[in-house]
């Protein structure tokens, strides 16, 4: 049962979105009483393969029918953006024990600017462990087939943005 009084943001580039995420969504959406899919339009990150507004409806296709969700973009400091929606809580995704060492010391970072918002870990479910979007994109860029891997919107537009369409 969703704790009705606790706001999470839930914060990434998702270029794409995978079933990895999804599946963090979904299970944030079950514990907090309401989600803030936050796309980031990060300038630091090397360019994206999909432009913000992809990545919006993207997002919103894979997730759309998940109660208590709402997606949005954002520029900046992942925990200010908290700050500004009244989240008191910061979602992060972990894939494995490399993922963790990162996110801790952001977690951290993000604690002494913001005492007030807790950083919660969630793993992925087991059948997502090895699934990252830069994975996906190198896969469906060598013409393999992404569909396990992502929503079918995506895997459509992956197919779209890689000559030759859908792979056989």
């Amino acid at each position: 049962m969703a704790d009705q009084k606790t706001k999470a943001l839930y914060a990434g580039t998702f270029d794409p979105i995978t079933n990895g995420h999804v599946n963090i969504i979904e299970r944030s959406a079950q514990v907090f009483g309401a989600v803030i899919v936050a796309v980031t339009d990060n300038p630091t990150k090397d360019g994206p393969l999909f432009a913000l507004d992809e990545r919006l409806a993207l997002v919103r296709d894979a997730v759309g029918s998940i109660q208590g969700v709402e997606v949005v973009s954002f520029k900046g400091l992942t925990v200010e953006f908290a700050r500004t929606v009244g989240a008191n809580v910061i979602v992060r995704g972990l894939r494995a024990v490399s993922d963790f060492e990162d996110e801790f010391a952001m977690a951290l970072a993000n604690r002494d600017m913001a005492p007030e918002i807790d950083t919660v870990f969630l793993m992925t479910a087991q059948e997502f462990f090895y699934i990252s979007s830069s994975r996906v994109k190198e896969i469906a860029g060598l013409g393999g087939d992404v569909g396990s891997f992502v929503p079918p919107a995506v895997a459509e537009a992956l197919y779209g943005k890689r000559t030759g369409g859908r792979p056989k």
